[in-house]
């Protein structure tokens, strides 16, 4: 009995080393690739090799280094025009990061400041503001934004516009939903009975409160950004060219993929990256910052 009790314990230690070392990769590897990606968009001057939109015609197609035909003057290859690819991958990821904290700041913004009135002061405030955000959520995000870029044209802030038409709603209606949840709690009680204004108490002691599911959706969305981002990018309604974007290096390459491949592999490789990294990393974050799936 004691030796397979000794055994028993052994397998269950042997599953929790497993989880920890899990939940460390989950968190150290997304976080890792988000960091290059804020230090790469930083620092793209200096670690670029040549100018993202510099043309060299002679060096057109140029294949990647590793690859037969290829030279180490370009690691990464060459567009149709003789642009370097890793230069403007490098550059590119500017426009997805600067994109990215543009569009969470501007809805999370709005859908907390919604989702905070509605749930706290119910009623016909709520039911207004619920419709809407359903209406919102019913619209297929990418076909709204591709019409509004293109009433507009195509630029850098239409994106940003574009996506943050519709991209509060899920704020809204997460943030309600805690905020219906708070306003039962007793220190909002006792802050009411206190005398304390309607506004007060959504500023000082709801908010504060809702900050955990905030940043877990925030960095949710980070994927999505990028990802509609470079959609519309691609489609033509997102950042002009001649400017670096990775939405745009795919939609150069589209053409050419039996014989330029790399021209959309490695910008197409960079998107997965960033959008892998921030829905794991997000997961992450709810499974320790939510108490009721907090296990190890």
């Amino acid at each position: 009995m004691d030796a397979t009790r000794v055994m028993d314990w052994e397998k269950v230690g042997g599953g929790v080393r497993r989880k920890r070392i899990i939940s460390r990769l989950t968190f150290t590897i997304p976080s890792a690739v988000l960091f290059i990606l804020v230090v790469t968009a930083i620092f793209a001057p200096l670690l670029a090799p040549y100018p993202p939109d510099q043309i060299a015609l002679l060096d057109r197609l140029m294949p990647p280094a590793f690859v037969e035909g290829g030279s180490t003057a370009h690691l990464l290859g060459t567009d149709l025009i003789g642009r370097d690819i890793l230069s403007r991958v490098i550059y590119g990821a500017r426009i997805s990061l600067s994109v990215s904290l543009l569009v969470i700041l501007i809805t999370a913004s709005i859908g907390t400041g919604l989702g905070i009135i509605s749930g706290y002061l119910g009623g016909r405030t709520d039911a207004f503001l619920m419709r809407v955000t359903d209406i919102s959520l019913a619209f297929p995000a990418i076909l709204i934004a591709l019409l509004f870029a293109a009433i507009l044209g195509p630029s850098y802030w239409t994106v940003v516009l574009a996506i943050s038409l519709l991209g509060w709603a899920p704020y809204a209606r997460l943030i309600r939903g805690e905020a219906l949840r708070l306003r039962e709690a007793d220190f909002v009680a006792q802050a009411r009975i206190i005398g304390t204004s309607p506004g007060r108490i959504m500023v000082r002691h709801i908010f504060p409160n809702i900050m955990n599911p905030l940043i877990i959706m925030a960095t949710l969305s980070v994927g999505f950004v990028i990802l509609t981002e470079a959609a519309l990018s691609y489609l033509g309604a997102g950042i002009p060219p001649p400017t670096a974007s990775w939405g745009n290096m795919v939609s150069d390459g589209r053409n050419l993929i039996d014989t330029a491949w790399w021209i959309s592999l490695f910008p197409g490789i960079a998107i997965g990256l960033v959008v892998l990294s921030g829905n794991f990393l997000g997961d992450w974050l709810r499974d320790k910052m939510d108490p009721r799936l907090r296990q190890i």
